[in-house]
């Protein structure tokens, strides 16, 4: 019986156009676009432009892969370590509630650069994108949650999500695509130790898990081997990483449960564990007519991955910080209705803002725990200045499967991430973006900003 590794493996490398259903289809091309706006909304950042400066002197411009961020040219290797970085800091990307994993922004800067560089077609890089959302999710359930306590599971399972889509274009056998995912394997890495100070290392993480994973795939068709169960072996990533990890994950509905159409849009700018508090406390305050002056203290009843990764941020001193303070998040949507990216911008560390952000607490709930990570349940406790005590309840967050974005949801989205960035003008996004919902007829993938498919 082949394991667990070499089944994923044969997977990833035998999946073909033909084999998606027309709704995984769909869902793919909702996801590349979403992640096309969140690519452009990194232009500006300062750790996205250091990331890209790094790539274009080390790529010496060389290539037909494209860095959207920096409108230039460059290897794949580069170019999508420069798309990785910019995709992942506007925290607007997708997320996959069950692995705790943020697929787009290490499979489709990947897929996307090599597509280009090889001509693939629009099929192409759609089938080559779901292989890696299929991968990397299943890898990300096998991790396990004792795993993202320490981990940052977008690092360590984004590498072998990067490297079965790129194995997939360049054609690997399933031999192939097993070294290919030995390799990526063995180069995993992201700890979470760097919101205590506010580092860059988030965008670092997915450079460099979209970066070798597309290095593990193009060194497994020139030969090179790796590791033939860097997953679940003796020395592999659940034996250094995990205390609770499950192979049989691994293989979960290989071909039948399609785990890419499981995934979630992000509505709010933020770390997607203060999406379902927010939605609970926006939904009591439109019910009971509260204005933000009208809240005396909020307790976000919360799951342990929430307290374990936003526990760490009590006083946010950058915006990308308070991205991950419950506290801020929940004041911004008080105020405004919504947590975006002015909103941050302009707003967080505002009187108002803090005023609010120190009367929200967080609670680990039995109820949310036990349901996590499959549904993200958001559960409050209001109390008012005069007295009340009320309560607010979600079970889908807006953005998860059952309670999506709509295409023109979408769309619009990204066009305020391009504004707001100003990465590329307004009729530049829209024509891009128009071009992008119809990229499985392209005969070959080309540039996405001024393309020429």
């Amino acid at each position: 019986m082949p394991t667990p590794s070499a089944q994923l493996a044969a997977f990833a490398a035998h999946l073909r156009f033909e084999h998606l259903p027309q709704a995984v289809v769909r869902k793919t091309e909702d996801l590349l676009v979403d992640w096309f706006g969140s690519a452009v909304a990194g232009h500006g950042s300062r750790p996205v432009a250091s990331i890209a400066r790094f790539a274009q002197v080390m790529g010496a411009g060389q290539g037909a892969a494209e860095a959207i961020v920096s409108r230039t040219s460059n290897s794949p290797y580069w170019a999508a370590m420069a798309n990785a970085a910019a995709s992942h800091v506007a925290e607007q990307d997708d997320v996959h509630n069950g692995s705790v994993f943020h697929p787009a922004t290490v499979v489709f800067p990947a897929a996307v650069a090599v597509a280009q560089a090889m001509g693939a077609s629009g099929r192409d890089l759609l089938t080559a994108s779901v292989a890696g959302y299929e991968v990397g999710i299943r890898v990300g359930e096998f991790l396990g949650r004792s795993h993202y306590k320490v981990f940052h599971t977008t690092g360590t399972a984004g590498t072998l999500a990067a490297a079965a889509a790129v194995g997939h274009l360049l054609k690997l056998d399933a031999q192939q695509m097993l070294h290919a995912l030995g390799s990526a394997g063995t180069q995993a890495a992201g700890l979470w130790e760097f919101l205590r100070t506010a580092a860059d290392s988030k965008q670092l993480h997915t450079a460099h898990a979209a970066a070798a994973g597309l290095m593990a795939a193009y060194l497994a068709q020139d030969g090179f081997t790796g590791a033939a169960q860097i997953l679940e072996g003796p020395q592999g990533m659940a034996a250094g990483m995990s205390s609770d990890a499950d192979p049989a994950k691994l293989v979960d509905g290989l071909g039948t449960r399609w785990a890419t159409a499981e995934t979630s849009f992000k509505y709010h700018a933020s770390c997607r564990h203060t999406h379902p508090a927010a939605d609970a406390l926006l939904q009591v305050m439109q019910q009971h007519r509260l204005q933000p002056g009208d809240l005396a203290g909020v307790v976000t009843h919360v799951h342990q991955g929430a307290i374990d990764v936003l526990g760490p941020v009590v006083r946010p001193v950058t915006v990308h910080q308070s991205k991950f303070s419950m506290g801020t998040v929940l004041a911004l949507v008080a105020q405004f209705g919504h947590a975006g990216l002015a909103e941050f911008d302009q707003h967080f560390l505002s009187d108002a803002t803090q005023a609010l952000r120190d009367k929200v607490t967080m609670q680990l709930d039995a109820e949310v725990d036990g349901a996590y990570p499959r549904r993200w349940i958001g559960k409050v406790t209001v109390t008012t200045t005069d007295g009340r005590v009320l309560h607010g309840r979600v079970d889908e967050p807006k953005g998860d499967p059952g309670n999506t974005l709509s295409r023109d949801e979408i769309t619009a989205k990204a066009l305020r991430l391009a504004a707001f960035s100003g990465g590329a003008t307004a009729t530049e996004m829209q024509q891009a973006v128009d071009r992008l919902w119809h990229v499985a007829q392209w005969p070959r993938v080309g540039r996405l900003l001024g393309a020429d498919t």
